[in-house]
């Protein structure tokens, strides 16, 4: 990768460089093909011995199909090898939804649970496979859609229902943003797939919603509540690694609902309706810059830590992967919509750290997860289970994506023009 001095690069000298690693993620991505779905890769891409995930096989199924509408004919099969795992083996043919974890060597259900974090992702691999036009994707996102109307969409709270045992009897008293946050991507695409404007409307109010609990945290995002929605500020004290529910504020969040925050702005004004941003721009500008303070090197190393306390201070030291190329997403997305210069220049600081320490250029893909000192570290993450993040944040800066539409439907339109 040829090496510019980052105070004189531009978005347009690296997005190149970006765009070559789209393709580079995109190859490790095809390791990952099993029987029954996707499984969970380790730092050299072998499979790790433990059962496949709803959320990895829908990830990686989405990522196939953004592959393919890249130009890349090889992803057709890989598409739709997820599609046909989504129809059978991850499918509950009794209860309806989808599993989430099966055998890897056999498909027999290990965790027949139903995750609203994992069914968003069901929804966000369906409509990307529509997009590219794969056999079953529509019959596999109107299920879905009934699937999630049913049970998960909890309009009395404008928000999703966290969980369920297998035949949907027993919730979960638990409401979680992550799942919220997911729900909102999934959602932008659906509209954009089906043109029904219930899932924008929904987007954006789970957005709004959001964002006025930000606002009163300075900007600092609760993460978790308690089946009635209240707030659950010591959530996890105890367990302030958990991959998916830490104690304190994420800063990847901030910086992922940034971006998202700026999508349901850019997607209101495709419609050609005069719309008011104010609200919106102005949480994704708060969302954003108290993240990159909160985060970027707060502890005197580059890089951006995990979680904080509800006062800033770090929690979680690690550097995980999704969370730099969730602020290069944002700060990229920022960029488009004000036109701040500073954006510009965050995005090839931190494209130079990601090239200096998170891409594995031996192995392939990028580490998930490195030390306070930026050394590999597996105390959150095991290996590469997927290559989501990286993948979308090289395909948005390096093909220059607009904020609206979704990925699988800004490539596709793309490709037509």
């Amino acid at each position: 990768m040829p090496e510019l001095p980052a105070q004189r690069a531009t978005i347009r000298d690296v997005a190149p460089q970006l765009r070559a690693e789209a393709d580079r993620l995109l190859d490790f991505a095809l390791k990952s093909q099993v029987e029954h779905g996707f499984g969970w890769l380790d730092d050299a891409g072998g499979l790790l011995d433990r059962p496949l995930e709803l959320w990895v096989t829908c990830r990686m199924t989405h990522s196939a199909a953004l592959g393919l509408l890249t130009g890349r004919t090889e992803f057709a099969a890989m598409v739709d090898h997820g599609v046909g795992a989504l129809r059978t083996a991850f499918r509950d043919a009794e209860h309806g939804g989808w599993f989430a974890r099966i055998d890897a060597a056999t498909g027999a259900v290990v965790d027949g649970s139903k995750e609203a974090y994992a069914h968003a992702f069901v929804l966000l691999a369906a409509s990307s496979a529509v997009v590219a036009g794969r056999p079953g994707a529509a019959e596999l996102l109107d299920e879905a859609r009934r699937v999630h109307e049913a049970h998960f969409w909890l309009e009395a709270k404008t928000r999703v229902r966290e969980s369920f045992s297998a035949d949907w009897a027993t919730a979960e008293p638990y409401l979680g943003i992550n799942s919220v946050m997911h729900t909102v991507e999934a959602f932008l695409a659906v509209h954009d797939v089906t043109g029904e404007t219930l899932y924008l409307d929904r987007a954006e109010a789970m957005t709004r919603q959001m964002a006025g609990w930000a606002r009163t945290r300075d900007w600092r995002i609760p993460e978790h509540f308690d089946g009635n929605g209240a707030v659950l500020p010591e959530y996890n004290r105890d367990r302030p690694t958990d991959p998916f529910r830490p104690y304190g504020a994420t800063v990847g969040h901030g910086l992922e609902w940034s971006r998202l925050a700026l999508s349901v702005v850019a997607a209101r004004r495709t419609r050609g309706a005069s719309y008011n941003s104010d609200v919106l721009v102005a949480a994704a500008t708060g969302l954003a810059e108290r993240a990159v303070a909160d985060g970027w090197a707060a502890d005197g190393a580059d890089g951006f830590g995990y979680t904080t306390d509800w006062a800033g201070r770090p929690v979680v030291r690690a550097r995980l992967h999704w969370v730099v190329c969730e602020a290069i997403a944002a700060a990229y997305a920022m960029h488009e919509e004000t036109g701040d210069e500073r954006w510009a220049g965050d995005i090839v600081t931190w494209w130079r750290y990601a090239q200096q320490y998170l891409i594995d250029t031996a192995q392939g893909s990028w580490h998930h997860e490195l030390s306070a000192g930026n050394q590999v570290a597996h105390e959150t993450w095991e290996g590469k289970p997927d290559v989501y993040h990286a993948l979308q944040m090289c395909l948005l800066v390096g093909d220059g994506l607009p904020l609206a539409p979704s990925f699988a439907t800004a490539l596709a339109a793309r490709r037509r023009n």
